[in-house]
């Protein structure tokens, strides 16, 4: 399985882009601003969208993605989320004020999008791939996902604070790969906190639920473009000293747009 990284930044820069992970060229795993850089013909091979939750940064490109791609399409586009993040899509997006209600364009028999809504701990097998809804605490319902590769499990936190559920299940999966956000650094940690978002402390406690039988890479998201060097400076000097009941500190990674994982 192969994970296209168009965008995992928690803000928008100069090479920087908002978070969306393309999988095997027809599922996408949030609908961030890294969306634009794909072409018309990649665009229109995805036939899935999994949302994490409703956040700008998260479903940015959406709406423009479906205008871009729509009459190239000879079926709609499917949408998963929870279901409070699809009823936000349609009463704040496609609401015919911000955007065109795709979910009743051309017609309701025959829209350009569908929504699929989901639940925390649901599988779903999707263009040959298993996906499974992970837990999420944030400041608007949320979920983060893991999908199946050859190698492993890819597992994404999406944006979350503290979540001991997310840790018990990834705990169950042979990891290849984890990414997880860390949003803020940790003089900010007070508003991290407020955001439902990590800071390199509260990340450390959060890894310390990792189990040392899922040792993989891990790789840090969702950083703030004027921050990242800060916060991976933060983070690699908390793991050294609480390397947490591995025989070393983690093997931690930045993400940045255009990596591409293989799984």
């Amino acid at each position: 399985m192969q994970v296209r990284v168009l965008g995992c930044s928690g803000a928008i820069a100069r090479e920087c882009r908002t978070t969306s992970f393309l999988v095997d060229g027809h599922i996408l795993i949030d609908a961030g601003t890294g969306v634009g850089d794909l072409t018309l013909e990649e665009m229109q091979a995805i036939d899935d969208v999994f949302l994490t939750h409703s956040h700008l940064d998260h479903i940015a490109a959406l709406p423009l993605m479906l205008d871009a791609v729509a009459a190239l399409r000879h079926q709609p586009l499917c949408v998963h989320a929870l279901p409070e993040t699809i009823a936000a899509l349609q009463q704040h997006v496609f609401n015919g004020v911000i955007w065109p209600d795709f979910g009743r364009i051309p017609s309701q028999a025959q829209p350009f999008v569908r929504y699929a809504p989901l639940r925390a701990g649901e599988i779903l097998r999707v263009a040959g791939t298993t996906i499974e809804v992970l837990p999420a605490r944030h400041t608007v319902p949320a979920v983060g996902y893991a999908l199946q590769g050859s190698r492993g499990w890819w597992a994404f936190s999406g944006d979350t604070g503290g979540c001991p559920e997310f840790w018990q299940r990834v705990n169950q999966l042979p990891l290849s790969a984890l990414v997880i956000e860390t949003a803020f650094s940790n003089r900010e940690s007070a508003l991290a906190r407020r955001a439902q978002h990590l800071a390199p402390e509260t990340l450390a406690r959060e890894l310390a639920q990792l189990s040392p039988a899922r040792a993989c890479p891990i790789y840090i998201a969702h950083t703030k473009p004027s921050e990242t060097e800060l916060i991976m400076q933060e983070v690699r000097e908390f793991d050294a000293i609480t390397p947490h009941g591995f025989d070393a500190p983690h093997d931690i990674r930045w993400l940045s747009a255009g990596d591409v994982l293989q799984v």
